[in-house]
């Protein structure tokens, strides 16, 4: 909660620790210029007035300006814009404890490039989700006869993924249920898995995890492959087909994969361009497929041949 309060202006830090909204399942928190501070919680929206909280905007709810913006800005960055530009020409800037501050605003471009994004007026705080033990009923869906079989999570924006691949992490680091524990290596572009502030993993992910952090995915693959002899190969939202190209030369190294993918079903995969030869090759034994069902989400675990494996199940938010 101090962690996301401390970016806050100080005159709204107090109303904000004794709303109670850090207790109603907060996952993002919308900042837009001239517009009501916005709360998404797992049940609906939330919004400010005083110490309190209303479901729908009215009079007396906080807007924020862009002088409240620009003091957040100084926050997140410690005080220095400069020293976070690159970060910010992504897009987004990870601050203390692992959440993700997402940013928008007016653009500079060069040369076909995004040279810097001043001024920044909208911001989007992600809530990192540590739920330690979500992965567990998944766990023993992912192995056999004691060993970990190549898995791919999907699921649409939103609905946890990067929060199971977390915990999954961690159970294949420290070894759980019998199964002992393995040396994973992390490729975290964005810094969400981790959450490193300074190379420095906010967020556990295991004692023998090996976290590359800031650096693209299929750049990062191969280089941990040759310098940190992975067992496990851990990345977030694989994308275009360098990425499977890597993941097909981590797999030839002898490396398992574990990875996520922005998709809300098998059918939707197989229509991505390369994942057609993935499916061929069966690159991946395991497929977990993510939804929501009210506040819970629920998840569905299938074959490389599309059998579903029984351990269909709903974990609450």
């Amino acid at each position: 909660m101090e962690q996301v309060i401390r970016l806050f202006p100080v005159a709204l830090r107090e109303d904000l620790r004794d709303c109670g909204i850090f207790g109603q399942g907060l996952e993002e928190i919308r900042i837009r210029v001239n517009e009501y501070l916005m709360f998404h919680t797992s049940s609906g929206e939330r919004f400010l007035k005083g110490k309190t909280l209303t479901e729908r905007p009215q009079e007396g709810c906080v807007r924020m300006g862009s002088g409240e913006i620009g003091q957040m800005c100084t926050f997140m960055s410690r005080y220095s814009l400069y020293a976070y530009e690159d970060e910010i020409r992504q897009g987004f800037l990870t601050v203390e404890g692992g959440h993700r501050v997402g940013v928008c605003g007016q653009v500079l471009a060069g040369e076909g490039r995004i040279e810097r994004i001043s001024p920044i007026s909208y911001l989007n705080i992600r809530i990192a989700g540590e739920r330690k033990g979500c992965g567990v009923p998944v766990f023993p869906c992912l192995h056999q006869e004691g060993d970990f079989l190549d898995t791919l999570i999907l699921s649409p924006p939103g609905v946890g993924k990067t929060t199971l691949l977390r915990d999954l992490i961690r159970l294949l680091s420290d070894g759980t249920g019998g199964v002992p524990g393995k040396k994973v290596g992390l490729v975290d572009e964005r810094s969400e898995v981790a959450g490193c502030i300074r190379g420095i993993p906010q967020r556990d992910v295991g004692l023998r995890t090996d976290v590359l952090d800031g650096c693209p995915k299929a750049e990062g693959m191969m280089l941990l492959v040759r310098s940190m002899s992975p067992q496990i190969l851990a990345v977030d939202e694989i994308g275009g087909e360098e990425d499977l190209r890597a993941l097909k030369a981590a797999v030839r190294c002898g490396c398992r994969i574990l990875a996520t993918v922005h998709c809300g079903s098998l059918e939707e995969l197989w229509k991505k361009p390369g994942w057609e030869e993935c499916r061929r090759l069966q690159i991946f034994s395991r497929f977990v497929v993510l939804g929501r069902q009210g506040s819970a989400r629920r998840f569905r675990i299938f074959t490389a041949e599309g059998t579903a494996v029984p351990a269909e199940g709903k974990e609450k938010r």
